[in-house]
């Protein structure tokens, strides 16, 4: 999940092919200057790529960075949530590929070698701190959006704090789905989170705009209790469920007045309550 910012502005005109800035610049203070480490291409929407993960970098799985390249000999950046977990040894990113986009346009072409802008400061609320014990977490995401619970699923101490977790997905076509599905898959062998998953984590995948067995977005499946009776649980009550959303504009403030209605209330790193959105993106 990502927010394009830009410094400066600029026409943001669709390039195929395009590459590269040369790196070649001062790094602000700010920043430091990774490299990428490999890159995999999901849908011609998606990709994913891995990058050096700085030695004094620190963050809690779920927040997000600034991350970018230079442009026109300044840097260009966005807000991208950390797709590892925060014990991993490189940092994952997973995005969108949008062809007029100021910075994705250009990030869509990169290759292992190439250089990238990293921030230095981690921020974000689909962390675990900015929630009260309970004994189910659900993850609600759509598209990109399932980036923060990548990395969430990956930490042991979700599992530590949480007895179950519920990770929805929802994209518009299956393929779309298959990161998702790739990272969920490898959990129960990886030798240092399987232990923890055992069947603990709940995968549930729904699609929007092909034939799947599983059709509607996630409102409409929350609402209509097709959710819950495809998971085998309880609808959502606040006593024993607490909810992270990362989605769309849209899909933040429909899914937001779902559990408010059913009492959730907001929480955030000042004050842990019962349900988080990321506030810093928007599709």
């Amino acid at each position: 999940m990502s927010l394009e910012i830009t410094e400066p502005l600029e026409d943001a005109t669709s390039q195929e092919g395009m590459a590269l800035e040369s790196q070649d610049h001062p790094v602000p203070n700010a920043l430091t200057q990774e490299t990428v480490l490999s890159v995999k291409h999901w849908t011609d929407r998606m990709f994913s790529f891995r990058v050096s993960r700085p030695a004094s970098f620190r963050f809690r799985s779920g927040e997000f960075i600034m991350l970018g390249i230079f442009k026109d000999d300044k840097p260009l950046l966005r807000a991208y949530s950390v797709a590892s977990p925060a014990w991993d040894d490189e940092l994952e990113f997973f995005s969108i590929k949008v062809q007029d986009g100021p910075l994705t346009s250009r990030l869509q072409h990169l290759k292992p070698g190439d250089k990238i802008l990293l921030g230095k400061k981690p921020t974000g609320t689909l962390i675990l701190d900015t929630l009260t014990p309970a004994k189910n977490l659900y993850m609600f995401s759509t598209g990109t959006g399932i980036a923060p619970f990548v990395s969430l699923i990956r930490d042991p101490e979700t599992y530590e704090k949480f007895e179950n977790v519920v990770l929805t997905h929802t994209c518009r076509t299956v393929a779309e789905l298959q990161y998702g599905y790739h990272t969920v898959s490898s959990l129960e062998d990886d030798p240092l989170i399987g232990e923890f998953v055992n069947g603990r984590l709940i995968h549930d995948t729904s699609v929007t705009q092909e034939k799947y067995h599983r059709i509607g977005r996630i409102t409409t499946r929350i609402e209509n209790g097709e959710l819950f009776r495809a998971i085998d649980k309880a609808p959502l009550e606040p006593k024993n469920d607490r909810v992270m959303i990362c989605g769309s504009m849209d899909m933040l403030k429909d899914t937001s007045a779902i559990v408010e209605a059913l009492g959730f209330v907001e929480g955030s790193n000042a004050a842990p309550a019962e349900y988080v959105i990321e506030k810093a993106f928007a599709d």
